[in-house]
């Protein structure tokens, strides 16, 4: 089958590799229909990823029609269309049990990371009936797409870790697609005033229609007294960090009002300052999250009933053989104004097995 691997820092291929088989009774086989790239992937090729090795497939996000079930696989069939979550979850060890799949003792992050994933052809999806959403009929399936990852990310690790409520202000510092699902996610809750803090004037300008009350252009100077400006003075409520960079987070750490919750989302690759000796007496709590994937069928709900549009987030679509091009572009997000894109598996379907 056809698969975008891993060659190292810097390189990537597509190219043929085996075909994925069961391993043990409780996984499944899917054929990807449409998949997607993600910024951990750039972090990745960047080599900012030590537990991915050479020659693993990528992908972490995607959908597919389940081809092969395991004897222990009760949720699921051959033919059922799926949503594929980032995270794998057993169920139940203690993590599972605590909500925290993330750190599941026998999975958590392993698609296109400890195991090849899901920039392929078919992928093997380990504890299939924990880690496999059905799609209702007449879904939209690109929309579906958003709920493997970007969604629920934006929603646990900003929101919800940020304790966003009725009321409060917001900044979201970044509005690659994370931000942006954190925006969206975000006015579940009713904030006062979301602030959206980035140097790309397109993306400010998606902020914006996607329900942003007010815009920052970090690309200027006096990002931090612009934001302060904008709540009299008094710092925001809840700040969220959506890059991954020292200058994201100290901007969270400048505008956080007393009591304030800063989230972080962004996966950083270098150290950060801390400034402990300013927010020592601030009553601020700092939260660090990787997605658990907890609230996918949640999300997804919102997302068929129409409240939640996350295919405003997808701005190019190729076919899977064109994914090198699809990386030129994703990795050159300002110039391409890029960011989610669809990759559609159209290659000749193959028997798995």
């Amino acid at each position: 089958m056809k698969a975008l691997v891993y060659q190292g820092p810097g390189k990537k291929s597509l190219g043929d590799v085996p075909q994925p088989v069961l391993q043990e009774a409780t996984d499944a086989i899917v054929r990807i229909t449409k998949t997607t790239l993600c910024g951990t992937d750039l972090h990745i090729l960047k080599g900012n990823v030590p537990t991915v090795a050479e020659g693993r497939v990528l992908g972490h996000e995607g959908i597919g029609v389940v081809v092969q079930a395991g004897s222990g696989v009760v949720r699921f069939k051959s033919g059922d269309l799926v949503v594929i979550s980032c995270i794998t979850a057993c169920g139940h060890c203690e993590f599972c049990r605590r909500g925290m799949c993330s750190h599941c003792e026998k999975g958590g992050w392993m698609l296109g990371n400890t195991i090849d994933g899901t920039q392929a052809e078919f992928v093997r999806i380990p504890f299939a009936d924990n880690s496999l959403h059905p799609i209702p009929e007449n879904a939209n399936e690109e929309a579906m797409v958003m709920l493997s990852d970007i969604l629920p990310t934006g929603y646990e690790c900003g929101v919800l870790s940020g304790c966003v409520r009725p009321g409060d202000s917001v900044a979201i510092i970044g509005a690659g697609p994370i931000g942006l699902a954190a925006l969206l996610t975000a006015q579940f809750y009713s904030p006062a005033d979301i602030i959206v803090i980035d140097h790309d004037e397109h993306r400010l300008d998606v902020a914006k229609k996607l329900g942003a009350t007010r815009l920052v252009n970090s690309s200027n100077r006096g990002t931090v007294e612009k934001a302060m400006a904008m709540t009299m003075g008094r710092g925001v409520d809840v700040a969220i960090e959506a890059v991954g960079l020292p200058e994201t987070f100290e901007i969270c750490q400048s505008i956080i009002a007393p009591g304030g919750h800063i989230a972080n989302i962004g996966v950083h690759g270098q150290s950060v300052p801390l400034h402990l000796e300013r927010l020592w007496n601030q009553n601020i709590t700092i939260t660090t999250r990787l997605v658990d994937a907890t609230t996918t069928a949640l999300l997804l709900k919102s997302v068929v009933s129409g409240r939640l549009l996350p295919r405003q987030l997808i701005t190019h679509r190729f076919p899977f053989g064109e994914i090198l091009s699809a990386y030129d572009i994703f990795a050159k997000p300002s110039h391409e104004k890029a960011l989610k894109i669809i990759l559609t598996n159209s290659f000749p379907e193959m028997s798995a097995g």
